[in-house]
């Protein structure tokens, strides 16, 4: 269990308003028909569907997480700090003890086990190993946010309607990326894969709630597959803040032992 929470905690790290919220009180129910600018041009449905982004400096998420790494599943508790482009901050807890921690920037990855008393510190690019390479920080931010991914909005990029919603697909450097909006115009599912190295990732959202204004995901669903590697995070939001001022404590006590 130690080594499955860890690994859970290291994938979390990688892939890992105003007031607060509990979820599932303000559930907001899809229209049946998709909104479509007036000229349904490939610029103004852009536009529409970028504005459905949350605005945020800070977020503070608190969520039961199931976490299953081939097929050895956990259930614990998580809480996910965002600071906007800087860092990620994600603790994880079972049985009222907090078993992992993890500081991610778009620089590095930290990660503290406290189960075993070791710590691992890796350049970014570290995240790789369990994900496509074309995963960073901004994707990241933006699959914890329910927000779109700006590198999905390139030239190349197929602006299209199917079945009555909204897709977003395309190849950026080797990675085939498919993003389904639902009828709120807000992400439904990301699909990335890399045929070559044999690598997925998929995240599905749940139901949208109103947070002040704001549609926020309920739940979200991680799979991901990486050569013999899969696991799969299914995260229940329990309660949302927003722009409020946030710590993001990792101190390394010195009898931890650092690995590689």
């Amino acid at each position: 269990m130690r080594r499955n929470i860890f690994n859970s905690l290291l994938f979390v790290a990688l892939v890992s308003v105003g007031m607060a919220c509990k979820t599932k009180k303000a559930i907001v129910k899809p229209p049946k028909v998709v909104e479509t600018p007036a000229d349904n041009k490939r610029s103004e449905t852009i536009t529409v569907l970028k504005a459905k982004d949350i605005s945020f400096s800070t977020l503070s998420l608190k969520a039961k997480a199931s976490l299953d790494i081939n097929g050895n599943t956990n259930n614990v508790n998580m809480n996910i700090r965002i600071e906007k482009n800087k860092k990620i901050w994600v603790s994880i807890t079972a049985l009222g003890i907090e078993v992992a921690r993890a500081l991610i920037t778009p620089d590095s990855i930290k990660v503290r086990n406290n189960l075993q008393g070791v710590y691992l510190k890796k350049p970014f690019n570290y995240v790789h190993t369990y994900t496509n390479k074309q995963v960073n920080f901004e994707l990241l931010q933006a699959i914890f946010s329910g927000n779109t991914v700006k590198d999905f909005f390139r030239d190349e990029t197929l602006v299209a309607q199917e079945n009555g919603v909204w897709t977003l697909s395309g190849v950026n450097e080797g990675l085939a990326y498919r993003v389904i909006f639902n009828t709120l115009l807000k992400v439904n599912e990301n699909n990335l894969n890399d045929i070559a190295s044999g690598r997925s990732l998929r995240v599905v959202y749940g139901e949208y709630q109103n947070i002040n204004g704001a549609l926020f995901p309920t739940n979200l669903k991680i799979n991901s597959m990486a050569g013999d590697k899969r696991i799969n995070i299914n995260l229940d939001f329990s309660k949302i803040e927003s722009n409020l001022a946030l710590e993001f404590p990792f101190n390394v006590p010195n009898k931890y032992e650092v690995i590689n």
